[in-house]
């Protein structure tokens, strides 16, 4: 029997729901990290530059692909180009949408113990030492394998119940509380003594500190941030409607992904600065520096429980998508049920998730390429998956795609003429893999 199409209830919805699955991990716990190792203010700017000229034009072409096909990622990709290896663009994403869920989960269960034990008067009256904290939590096998479980319940729950009922509802309560918060954390920063130092830090760029690896991560946390490479935009936009601006609509994801770049930034490093402590400590920044800063506030607490609750609903909307790439991919194939494949998707996603859950504790001495698990499985997803997803969609739509559906698609819900549609089409065509493929061969040395 044929199960009734998912769809977006509304646009808001679409766009909210796209917000919350770009928003999420890559924006508020990596971007900052990411910022404070690579130059500060040249990596911000280098960063705002490569999602205007490459993430949002990729995102516009995930947006066309999913709704020209009307079909789930993998589907999608067969549909449009039924014969030659473009076809399997959307199971690349499917590999990558999981690898990264198995390690993003991880740091989710993070978030969900430190959510916990910011209850007002739990961590910050004992005085926590919290270099040894995060060590601690990070350190136990059992506690971040119980937060992984945990986190990967709750996308299993709202996953389960579909587009309009779940994901959609989440997202349009998450997204509003998001920027919310963290606007009542900007003020709360940058009033701090010495929050001027921070400010100019992530503000200022100074060009002698990049070099050709930051520019390569630069890319890749546009991409991450955007989550854009593994179809996952091609998913969502497929129980999209003919009545809604596709350019409009990712600029409107675009623009929110850099402001709450920017809100974070804006949010951490003042702390970091007033407080004498050090930018680039890493993927511990939140965890670490921020509870150190904030213990130290007037009303700490509050405004510690406030912003690890923000970052757990970030972290939420953002894996729901990853999530529902793959629910969707086999549910359909399948004609399964959404609960079930959504369950044994979080199981499987669970096992896979292990490894990276003990790199900091009993696999912590297991390399891969002198790298940890986890580290070598963001590296792997980050740097090389999403570039190379991104560069398959753009030949994809450049070359392989019907270029009157990829017209009408771009044309729809809007008014926009064809000088928008000829530049924005042979910015996929031209721009965007010679500008990866440059990023990647100046990384390697070869050029």
């Amino acid at each position: 029997m044929q199960r009734k199409k998912q769809q977006w209830s509304s646009k808001i919805g679409f766009i909210l729901s796209s917000a919350g699955a770009a928003i999420g991990l890559g924006a508020i716990w990596k971007f900052p990290y990411m910022t404070g190792m690579n130059g500060g203010g040249a990596f911000f700017l280098l960063f705002i530059a490569f999602t205007v000229i490459i993430g949002l034009p990729i995102l516009i072409a995930e947006f066309v692909v999913g709704r020209g096909a009307g079909e789930e990622a993998v589907r999608a990709y067969q549909s449009l180009a039924p014969k030659g290896i473009t076809k399997y663009i959307g199971h690349w994403g499917v590999v990558g949408a999981f690898l990264l869920l198995s390690f993003y989960s991880v740091v989710g269960g993070w978030v969900l113990i430190y959510s916990a034990l910011s209850i007002p008067g739990f961590i910050i009256q004992n005085g926590a030492n919290y270099p040894e904290l995060f060590g601690t939590i990070t350190g136990s096998p059992w506690i971040t394998i119980l937060g992984l479980a945990l986190f990967l319940l709750i996308n299993i729950i709202v996953v389960s119940f579909g587009i309009q009922d779940g994901i959609e509802k989440a997202s349009k309560i998450l997204m509003p509380l998001l920027f919310i918060f963290f606007i009542v954390l900007v003020i709360r920063a940058v009033t701090f003594e010495g929050a001027i130092e921070g400010i100019r830090f992530f503000l200022e760029p100074d060009f002698s500190k990049l070099n050709a690896e930051n520019v390569l991560y630069a890319l890749g946390q546009s991409f991450f941030s955007l989550a854009v490479g593994i179809s996952v935009m091609v998913t969502y936009s497929s129980y999209l409607g003919k009545d809604v601006s596709l350019p409009a609509s990712a600029g409107s994801v675009s623009l929110m992904n850099i402001f709450v770049s920017l809100l974070a930034g804006l949010a951490i490093f003042p702390v970091v600065f007033a407080f004498g402590l050090e930018p680039a400590e890493g993927p511990g920044l939140l965890f670490i520096v921020l509870p150190e800063a904030f213990a130290s506030m007037p009303f700490g607490e509050l405004f510690l429980s406030m912003f690890l609750l923000l970052f757990l609903f970030a972290v939420l909307t953002s894996s729901f998508s990853m999530l529902e790439i793959i629910t969707a991919a086999f549910s359909n194939k399948h004609n399964r049920s959404r609960k079930k494949v959504a369950t044994i998707t979080g199981i499987l996603v669970f096992i896979a998730g292990i490894p990276a859950a003990l790199s900091s504790s009993t696999l912590a001495n297991f390399k891969i390429f002198d790298k940890t698990v986890f580290d070598a499985t963001d590296f792997l997803v980050s740097n090389i998956m999403l570039p190379a997803g991104c560069l398959f969609i753009a030949l994809f739509i450049g070359f392989k795609m019907d270029r009157q559906l990829v017209k009408q698609e771009f044309t729809a819900g809007n008014n926009l003429g064809n000088s928008l549609f000829t530049t924005w089409f042979q910015i996929i065509r031209w721009l965007v893999p010679v500008t990866i493929v440059i990023v990647f061969l100046t990384t390697l040395g070869i050029i």
